[in-house]
């Protein structure tokens, strides 16, 4: 599954993010790209908070900008 928030600005993806990790049952992974620089830190910082787990990937490249990615894996507890 995968989370195209490119285009959103804080805190907009990590909304979109806990939305969709609590339609997910614990050890499923998402996918989640993001082109906010903000984002590279709030999205580890949520997961760790709420008890998933956040896995930075290599970074990509869309119209010129760089997009963080990250492989996010539903943990046990409620997003």
């Amino acid at each position: 599954m995968c989370l195209d928030v490119t285009g959103y600005r804080c805190p907009l993806p990590v909304i979109r993010m806990e939305a969709a990790l609590r339609k997910m049952t614990p050890g499923q992974s998402l996918t989640v790209r993001a082109d906010d620089p903000v984002a590279a830190v709030d999205i580890p910082h949520f997961c760790r908070e709420a008890g998933h787990e956040a896995r930075r990937q290599p970074d990509e490249e869309e119209a010129g900008r760089p997009v963080c990615v990250f492989l996010v894996t539903r943990g046990p507890n409620q997003a």
